[in-house]
Formats: C-alpha cells, sequence, structure tokens
C-alpha cells in the first residue's frame, strides 16, 4: 500500500459478506462484483461496507489491481483526504498471496445509481429538477477533481450506472477500473468504456485524454436532464445525442427536458444553460470542448443565477426598507411616548 489505508482481513470480509453469497451481491462493474459487508458492532449497531471481488480471470483482476492503484493515488496525493463526490476508498484485503483474494472495500451506497433513479425506479418519483442540477454540479466537480490531481487521472467510463448515492442521496463517482493516470498515457492502453458515453474520437491510444471524459460527462448530463438512456433501440435516433443535439441548437429546449416533470419557470434558464453546456462536451471536434474547470464554473454560475432568480435582489432589498421603515416607526413612536410623558 502507499498510504494508510487499511488493509482488511480477507477471512472477516468473507465472513461479512456470507461468503460472497448472491443475497449479499449488490451490482457489478466492469470487472466484478460488489457485496454488502456487514460488521455487528459492540453496541449492536451495524457497520456497512462495499466489497469488491474480480471475476476469475486475469485481465478483470489486472483492471480491480489498477482501480486499486488509482484510489490509493487519489487518496495518498491529496494528503488523504477524498472529494466528497467520489467514492470512498477504505481499503484492501491483506490476503495479497492470492491474486483472487484481492479485495477493494469502499463505503456501502445504499441508496443504488443514478441509471436506476433515472430509468429502473418506475415506482418511485423521477428526480425534482432542483435534484438534477444538484447531480450535475456534484459529479462535474467530482470529475475535475480527478482531472486536477497530480498525476492527472483519466476515468474512461464515466456513466449513470457508475454514479452511486451515499445514504444522503450525494452522488458520488465510482468504478475505477477503466481508469489511467496521465503518465500511463503514454503507454499502448487500448481504447476502453462503454457505448453511447464513449468519446466516437478515443480510435486509438494517442486519442487518449481528459476531453474523452469531457463527452461522457455530457452525455450524462443529457441523460440527467431528458431521462433518455444514452443508449434506447426502441427509439430513432437511439443514440441520445444525436437526438439532443438538434433540439438544442434549435433552442427547443422544453423537447429535451423530461415531461414527467414541470419545470419551474425561475429554472429555465438554468437548465436550457446546463443543456448547452452538454452540446459543447459532447462536440464532435474535441478542441471544441471546454474543459471540466470551466464547465464547473458555467454550471455553479447558472445555479447561482437561478437562486438569485427564484430570489431576486429586489425583493431583498425592498424587504430591507421595510424593516427599515418599521423600525423608524417604532423609534418615534417611543420618542412620542417619552414626549407626552414629560409634559
Amino acid at each position: 500500500m502507499i498510504n494508510n489505508t487499511k488493509e482488511f482481513d480477507y477471512e472477516q470480509l468473507a465472513k461479512a459478506t456470507q461468503s460472497f453469497s448472491e443475497s449479499r451481491l449488490v451490482g457489478k462493474g466492469s470487472h466484478g462484483s460488489v457485496y454488502k459487508g456487514i460488521f455487528p458492532q459492540q453496541n449492536d449497531d451495524l457497520h456497512l461496507l462495499a466489497v469488491k471481488r474480480a471475476s476469475f480471470n486475469d485481465d478483470n483482476i489486472n483492471k480491480l489491481q489498477n482501480e486499486i492503484k488509482v484510489l490509493s493515488s487519489l487518496r495518498h496525493h491529496h494528503d488523504d483526504h477524498q472529494n466528497p463526490h467520489v467514492v470512498n476508498f477504505l481499503g484492501t484485503s491483506h490476503d495479497s498471496g492470492f491474486k483472487e483474494n484481492k479485495l477493494l472495500v469502499m463505503e456501502f451506497m445504499p441508496n443504488g445509481s443514478l441509471h436506476e433513479l433515472l430509468h429502473v425506479s418506475s415506482a418511485a418519483p423521477p428526480p425534482p429538477w432542483k435534484k438534477r442540477v444538484e447531480i450535475a454540479v456534484q459529479i462535474s466537480r467530482a470529475v475535475q477533481f480527478l482531472h486536477e490531481s497530480n498525476p492527472s487521472v483519466i476515468h474512461r467510463d464515466i456513466k449513470s450506472a457508475n454514479i452511486l448515492f451515499d445514504s444522503d442521496w450525494n452522488p458520488r463517482l465510482a468504478d475505477f477500473g477503466l481508469a489511467v493516470s496521465q503518465p500511463d498515457s503514454l503507454s499502448q492502453i487500448q481504447p476502453a468504456g462503454t457505448i453511447g458515453y464513449l468519446d466516437p474520437s478515443y480510435t486509438s491510444p494517442a486519442k487518449l485524454s481528459t476531453k474523452n471524459d469531457v463527452f461522457s460527462f455530457g452525455v450524462v448530463l443529457l441523460e440527467i436532464i431528458s431521462c433518455r438512456k444514452a443508449i434506447d433501440v426502441s427509439r430513432a435516433p437511439s443514440s441520445i445525442v444525436d437526438w439532443a443535439m438538434p433540439l438544442i441548437k434549435e433552442d427547443r429546449i422544453a423537447e429535451v427536458c423530461d415531461e414527467r416533470v414541470a419545470l419551474p419557470p425561475h429554472m429555465e434558464v438554468a437548465v436550457g444553460h446546463i443543456l448547452h453546456v452538454a452540446a459543447r462536451c459532447v462536440s464532435e471536434e474535441e478542441e471544441n470542448r471546454p474543459e471540466m474547470a470551466e464547465i464547473v464554473l458555467m454550471i455553479d454560475n447558472y445555479c447561482n443565477f437561478m437562486e438569485r432568480v427564484r430570489f431576486p435582489i429586489w425583493t431583498t432589498l425592498l424587504g430591507m426598507l421595510v424593516k427599515k421603515k418599521q423600525k423608524k416607526s417604532v423609534k418615534e413612536s417611543d420618542v412620542g411616548g417619552e414626549i407626552s410623558r414629560g409634559r
């Protein structure tokens, strides 16, 4: 280990997951399965952890080891402080003598993924617009954190299924199995990712860039606003990018928005702006895509603008004037009372 992350006992993790039973399986990533580990505490509380185990082949084992390396590096180079919107890496199993027993331990995310929230949870109401904007802002900051780390990290698999929600419904970017650190980009790393989110210009190792992540993030933005899948073969066009881009260019914003939830008037400008940011992110020309720092700034500015429109400054000033007038009236009445008593 290159930092102070904990080394867990393999047998304890196996016991906590009931020997990695199907009943404890909570999800499958690009290279392994994630299980819920339950640890009884002395006060009868239960402590939950997520335990990731690679599928049993060399390629998946290598991906899990790469994920451990990247998450360890992020934590190490940020003085053991983790970004609040990146999955909380806790440690690994200590049983490194057997490759197939290498485990990755993370904070448990009890509220599923963004993909499930948008596309699977039909019984639950769709997320309100304020929450969608918050998710967009928080994940943009997570990606910025990766890109501005030293060394820079490219996730290569940003998608709604890899955005998980913690117990407070804060989104966390997860699954770093395909992630690479910038110095590694000099090697012959073959393009990888998920169809629908994968940058179409990323066709060779030489095309590896942070702008690949920007494209994927743009797809997620479109997904958040429209509640349409990145690829939906039941629709034409099947690609969310091919469907949304002409509408955004023609400023037909309402047609892109999830029609199940009415868009409040005070949020129309901000949501429209986010869609225009998404359109820049998924531009075919890589050089036309903004850096994540610019994306965060643009979305943040319009979120602040949204709040000012909802509670415009003139209403605040009017309130201050009313209070000032009330205080003046109180003072005058007090003075009048004193004069009367003086007489």
